[in-house]
């Protein structure tokens, strides 16, 4: 297998939450894929399996799937906010009905997107002079 090319990194990476401890407790190969969506994500571009996650309004949030042994491990990740990549979540889909996010792994993806939209004001969103 040929090696990928290491593309230059233009974007910082920030992990919301719990996702950096939630990506190094997924298999080995689930965090390689992921790792290089948000290596690709910090150098402006997308990994080929990095899709639009439904719901939210267009390509800002971005979700990777792969399967492994059986299973499926999902990691989502926003490019909306300038040069920051925020992970938002990464986790094992343990519904074996049809594809679609459970409820509560959404409902922690709204949480975290807001968390990282109020992150970015704080800390790089150009500040208005009063």
């Amino acid at each position: 297998m040929a090696a990928l090319p290491r593309p230059e990194r233009s974007r910082t990476v920030h992990f919301v939450g719990t996702s950096r401890k939630d990506l190094r407790s997924l298999p080995k190969g689930a965090r390689a894929v992921f790792g290089y969506a948000l290596l690709l994500a910090e150098s402006g571009m997308r990994h080929p399996d990095a899709k639009p996650l439904k719901g939210f309004g267009g390509a800002g949030v971005l979700e990777v799937v792969e399967d492994l042994d059986g299973d499926t491990y999902r990691a989502v990740y926003t490019v909306k906010f300038g040069d920051i990549v925020y992970v938002l979540h990464a986790f094992k889909k343990k519904s074996k009905v049809g594809s679609k996010t459970p409820p509560r792994d959404i409902e922690l993806i709204v949480s975290r997107l807001k968390e990282a939209e109020d992150h970015f004001k704080r800390n790089y969103a150009p500040q208005k002079k009063l």
